[in-house]
Formats: structure tokens, C-alpha cells, sequence
């Protein structure tokens, strides 16, 4: 096992979050050979490459090779896997917070980001209102900012158009749900096909009129946060992925970090107290 020496790197009660929610080796249901590298490294490399935002290529060499990482996040996300481990840990932190295990009220909303010179032109778009010529991200969150879904599409995708694609996985994934909350963009037929199609009651929380500047909004607030906590891992700073599909594992291993530091967190030190005041010796 190589040291640990990133501040991505995985602690031990993190790993043993993770562990028990990864597939069975192929040599373990005698379909294949032993794996040549540890799953720990595999995670951490995926973690280093979404906190850092490198190249694949540019894998550290104490990693392992980054072809072998690569093809461990692609196979994950095809089976599911990753999806598992980012529910699974956002059961525990609901439960840890006093929470039902499912949530039945959540937040949408998307952001737009530039795309490099790596995405194509078939995936992406010019985005008028905001001016940026590459991705838009679509996420859905809980009252306490956690990931339930993330779509990626062009940027000149509307939110009201991308919606009905958002809502109707979203009910696959999570027939529990029966509140969403969001924008106004997402006003007009979307909430009548939502309720008749999904059952799904789309409210819309719409900025004041005589609001000037900033604002926070009730409920809107908690998504835009959400964004921000992705947005510290650099790599989803701008799209870089030549596969939507991949942006998407990428935001959700973003997700599954912050949640796995949040379950692991070392509870506040409680403040010293006061050292007992001693008289001072008087001059003689």
C-alpha cells in the first residue's frame, strides 16, 4: 500500500465506508484473475483527479497506472455502482442528522460552466442568457444539499426542456418524491405535465420584484450551496470530459467525498475552560 501523502487521500473510517459497498472481485466469483492493485489506490486516484482537476495522464506515479483507474470509474459508473455508494452514504448522513433515510422534497436546478477544447461540438452549446459557449449541469439535491441526481447536457439546453428528462429519472430512481422545488424557469406546462405524468407537484420560488442585488431565496439556497461545495473540487471548475457521462461519475465522486469526510468528522473540541485565577504574590 503506497503512504498515504494527498489530502484527498481516503482515512481509514472513510475507506471502511466505501468498502463494503464496492462489487465483489472478478477472482472472488471465479470469473477472472486477482487484481493487481488494491481498491483503496483506485478510489484515492479518482479523488486525487476530481480534488486536483489534472490530466488522467498526469496520475501521480505512486498511483496506479492511470489507464487502470480509468477503467475501474468507467466500469463503476456502467454498473451502477457508483450511484449505489452516493445513496447509500447519503442514507447514513440523513440518518446521523436526525432524518428520514428517503427524502420526499428536493431542490433543482442547473449551472453552467465552459467547456475546454476536449468536448465536442455534439455535446456542447452556447448558453445566451449566462455567455458561456460549453456545458450545463443539472443537479437535484435534498433539504440538506446532498446529491440525488446529475444530468449533463449542452449549454444551450433550456432548464425547462432538460427538466422533464430530469424529473422522469428522478422518479425511476426515487418514486418517493413528491415536492420539487425551483426557479422560474421551470414555470409554465412543466408543472402540469409533472403532477399528471410523475405525480410530482413542481413549486416554483421566484425572486421579489423589488429585490435588488443578492437575495437569498427560501429553498434555492440550499441547491446554489451545493453547487459551490462542487465547485471546490477543481476539477469541475470547467468540463474537460469528452463524455457527458463522465462529468456526471466525476460530480457524483464529488459528492460521495463530501459526504464521507461529513460521516467521518471528528466531533468540536469543547472549548477550555477558564484556568482557576491564582493571587499574584504581593512585593516585600
Amino acid at each position: 500500500m503506497r503512504r498515504r501523502r494527498y489530502p484527498s487521500d481516503m482515512t481509514d473510517a472513510e475507506w471502511a465506508l466505501i468498502e463494503p459497498l464496492l462489487p465483489p472481485a472478478a477472482c472472488e466469483t471465479g470469473r477472472g484473475r486477482p487484481e493487481k492493485h488494491p481498491r483503496r489506490e483506485i478510489v484515492d486516484g479518482i479523488r486525487y483527479l476530481v480534488d486536483n482537476g489534472i490530466k488522467w495522464r498526469a496520475m501521480p506515479s505512486d498511483f496506479p497506472p492511470w489507464r487502470t483507474i480509468y477503467g475501474f470509474a468507467r466500469r463503476w459508473a456502467a454498473a451502477g455502482i457508483v450511484n449505489v455508494i452516493r445513496d447509500q452514504l447519503r442514507r447514513r448522513v440523513r440518518l446521523s442528522s436526525g432524518k428520514t433515510p428517503q427524502a420526499t422534497a428536493v431542490i433543482v436546478d442547473s449551472q453552467s460552466v465552459k467547456a475546454s477544447e476536449t468536448v465536442s461540438r455534439d455535446s456542447r452549446g452556447y448558453d445566451a442568457g449566462k455567455k458561456i459557449n460549453g456545458r450545463k449541469r443539472h443537479i437535484v439535491v435534498d433539504t440538506r444539499g446532498l446529491v440525488l441526481l446529475v444530468m449533463v447536457t449542452a449549454a444551450d439546453v433550456t432548464d425547462r426542456d432538460a427538466a422533464k428528462d430530469v424529473l422522469f429519472r428522478l422518479h425511476l430512481m426515487h418514486p418517493e418524491i413528491a415536492i420539487v422545488w425551483a426557479d422560474s424557469a421551470y414555470a409554465g406546462a412543466l408543472v402540469d405535465w409533472a403532477k399528471e405524468r410523475l405525480d410530482i407537484k413542481v413549486k416554483t420560488v421566484r425572486r421579489p420584484p423589488e429585490a435588488r442585488g443578492f437575495v437569498v431565496l427560501p429553498r434555492r439556497w440550499v441547491v446554489e450551496r451545493s453547487l459551490s461545495w462542487i465547485m471546490r473540487a477543481r476539477r469541475h471548475c470547467r468540463d474537460h470530459e469528452r463524455l457527458p457521462q463522465v462529468s456526471e461519475t466525476l460530480i457524483t465522486w464529488a459528492s460521495i467525498t463530501l459526504m464521507t469526510r461529513r460521516l467521518t468528522r471528528k466531533p468540536a473540541r469543547k472549548s477550555a475552560q477558564p484556568l482557576p485565577s491564582v493571587p499574584m504574590p504581593t512585593a516585600t
